[in-house]
Formats: C-alpha cells, sequence, structure tokens
C-alpha cells in the first residue's frame, strides 16, 4: 500500500517525548505533519516513560543548557495551560555532593553565570529542612526552588493531542523498515503498512536512532537503566510538598530520585546502572534481584526513611553519545533530514524545547536556539 500521492511537508519518526514535541510544532506552524510510532503512544519500551522525569533550572552539566532550559520552562507551562494536563510540578531541586564535585560546583556556577536564584545548604542543613534526606553533614547541596518534575506520559499525550488538534496526522504500531531520499530530495519512508513521502524528516526514535542513520553509529548508544520505588516508613517526608527532586554524587556513583507520585513510592536510579549497552529490540527489560540490591543500598544509606517495601521496578534506556552531551543537527549528507539523538538520560526535560529545534532544523535547516555545542561535526 502506497500512501506516497499525498505527500506531507515533514514526516517524524518516533513520536516518543521528542517527536511528539517536534509534530506538534509544526503541525502549530501549519505544516502537513505525519507521526509514526512503531509501538502505542505513550509506551514503555524506550526512554520516554516513567511516571515522573525530573526538570530543574540549575544545570552542572554546562552552562549552556540554561537559556534551552528557561525556554523549555515556557513551553511545558504553556502546553499544561492549551491542554489542561499536568505537565509540570514544582517541587525544588537539589544538587549535592562532596565540596568540589562537579555536581555541587557545575549547579553552582550556572546559577550564578545566569543569575538563577539558589541557597546553598550543608548536608546537616538540608537534612534539617527536608528530613527525608540523611547526606553527610559535610556535603555541599544548592537548592533551586523552580525544579520539579514533568509526568511523561501526560506530556506525549498532550503534545500529540494538541498536534492533532493542529491537523497533524499521527500514527501508533507504524513500524519505519527503512527510509531513502527521493529523485527530488525529499524522502520516502518505508513501514509494513505502507509507504510514505515528505519533503524532510524528523528522527526522534530514541534507542533506535542509530539504526535509522549511519551517522549515528557509536554516537547514539543504547544502555540498560532501571528505576526503583520503594516504600518509605513515614511517607509524609517523601511528597511533592517535603522532598524536592534530587541528584546526588556519592562514592557510590552519581544517582537521582524524586518524590512519591503516581507511584505509591520514593523514586530513584542510578546514572549508568550497570553500564550495560544493549540493542534495543534485544536485551533484559525484567529487573532483577542485582538491579534492586544496588537501589536499596543506597536508599538505605542516604534516605533511610524510604527504604520500605519495594512498590515497583522499571527497566528503560538511556542512549548516550561520547561525551553525553545531545546530538541536534541535520545528517551530513541529508540536509533534509533533523536529527535528535543521544540525549544521554538528561534529556526529557528539555522535550518541549527540542520539539521547537527539530522543526526548525527540519523546514529550515537551522535554529536560532543555542545549538552549537550539539552538532555533529564535534566528534569528526
Amino acid at each position: 500500500m502506497s500512501d506516497s500521492n499525498n505527500r506531507r511537508d515533514v514526516i517524524v519518526i518516533g513520536v516518543g517525548g521528542m517527536g511528539s514535541a517536534a509534530t506538534y510544532h509544526l503541525a502549530r506552524r501549519g505544516f502537513d505533519v505525519l507521526g509514526l510510532e512503531r509501538f502505542d503512544i505513550p509506551h514503555t519500551h524506550g526512554s520516554s516513560h516513567g511516571i515522573t522525569r525530573i526538570i530543574r533550572r540549575a544545570y552542572y552539566e554546562h552552562p549552556s543548557y540554561i537559556p534551552l532550559i528557561e525556554r523549555a520552562y515556557e513551553l511545558w507551562d504553556d502546553l499544561a495551560e492549551r491542554t489542561g494536563r499536568p505537565v509540570i510540578h514544582r517541587t525544588g531541586s537539589i544538587d549535592a555532593a562532596p565540596e568540589g564535585n562537579i555536581v555541587f560546583e557545575g549547579s553552582l556556577r550556572s546559577c550564578e553565570e545566569h543569575d538563577i536564584p539558589h541557597e546553598i545548604l550543608t548536608g546537616a542543613e538540608l537534612n534539617e529542612r527536608f528530613p527525608g534526606y540523611r547526606l553527610p553533614d559535610e556535603y555541599k547541596a544548592l537548592y533551586q526552588p523552580d525544579g520539579g518534575f514533568i509526568v511523561p506520559e501526560e506530556s506525549i499525550i498532550g503534545h500529540v493531542e494538541a498536534a492533532q488538534r493542529e491537523g497533524a496526522d499521527v500514527r501508533a504500531r507504524q513500524q519505519v523498515l527503512d527510509w531513502t531520499e527521493t529523485p527530488d530530495g525529499g524522502v520516502r519512508v518505508e513501514t509494513p503498512n505502507a509507504s510514505y513521502e515528505a519533503d524532510s524528516l524528523v528522527l526522534a526514535a530514541g534507542a533506535w536512532n542509530y539504526k535509522l542513520a549511519d551517522a549515528l553509529e557509536g554516537l547514539a548508544v543504547p544502555e540498560r537503566q532501571v528505576l526503583a520505588w520503594f516504600q518509605p516508613e513515614t511517607p509524609s517526608l517523601f511528597e511533592p510538598d517535603s522532598l524536592p527532586v534530587w541528584n546526588i554524587s556519592s562514592p557510590e556513583g552519581r544517582f537521582y530520585g524524586l518524590p512519591i507520585y503516581g507511584v505509591p513510592g520514593f523514586k530513584l536510579g542510578k546514572y549508568h546502572h550497570l553500564d550495560e549497552q544493549v540493542d534495543p529490540d534485544d536485551w533484559n527489560t525484567e529487573p532483577g534481584p542485582a538491579d534492586e540490591r544496588l537501589l536499596r543500598d543506597f536508599t538505605e544509606k542516604y534516605f533511610p526513611e524510604a527504604a520500605g517495601q519495594t512498590m515497583r521496578l522499571a527497566t528503560c534506556m538511556f542512549t548516550n553519545s561520547p561525551d553525553e552531551h545531545f546530538i541536534l543537527d541535520t545528517l551530513p549528507d541529508h540536509p533534509q533530514v533533523a536529527v535528535g539523538a543521544g540525549f544521554s538520560g538528561h534529556g526529557f526535560k528539555f522535550a518541549s524545547v527540542i520539539g521547537e529545534i527539530l522543526a526548525d532544523l527540519a523546514v529550515e535547516g537551522e535554529t536560532d536556539h543555542p545549538i552549537d555545542m550539539f552538532e555533529l561535526d564535534r566528534f569528526d
């Protein structure tokens, strides 16, 4: 079956966090856009799920992210207002570590350079203000009141519904087998159901992106990740109004977590959990005892009141770039193809603005957003 006679302006492959936002921004600008998702909308097979995802203005990864996160906040608030969906929740955020560690020092630098309101606390002061924490007294913590969490499923549904109201055609259970360039410089996308043509293409397929673009081979590498939700002994200490979202660097590694929401448990994970690179079509999606033990040991030490019964375990995938910064660009040999990849476990909070950037790249080949540090040629 062919749909090629009905040529679109843009096709978006992957309608998760980034792809749903790109589909919305394209449709809102009046473009004829087709979104293709191989699974359901939303789904739990990739990276755009997990009930809650951290958002924070303080950004230790690099100060260059700050202009993007400022725009992301604006767009999340706009999406919540347009859809009435509970997309964003502000709880405050904590970045904590021994003094001199990048998690604290980098967050402080970003706040100072961009005049972001913040407080500096010792571990002892943090524990007193938010009694769910049990950090060493000498740790340094940066508290930023605008931090919080995004609800990924609500954000995807919200972006898709808003895109559909603007005329977008979004289709689930449409696995893309391949795409090729057409003689006139457009693209043809093949699925088991049909072939589709468009003037340009957005690759937002998460862990599967490298299978759709040779230029991403070795640059967007999927990694198995595990999350845990433990039932607190004192739930009131771990509600959203009592526990800011957090990133903590410790001798055990770099961990992150969120208050109770959607699951009756305190949520946490470890960056680069067991350092398992995976094939997204063939990997262990079932959490095991070793996964749970790693996360429970950390909880027992730093959040002892939260280390009760296991409420839920879940897997997802990070897709890591070599430097753990994003990949936002057009493909070198295919300027009509925009790609968002390599979000390295810290990208979902930016999905709203990344959708805007991918829409720019797809139709203009460039964007006014500051994305020089995310271009593919940095790996040459």
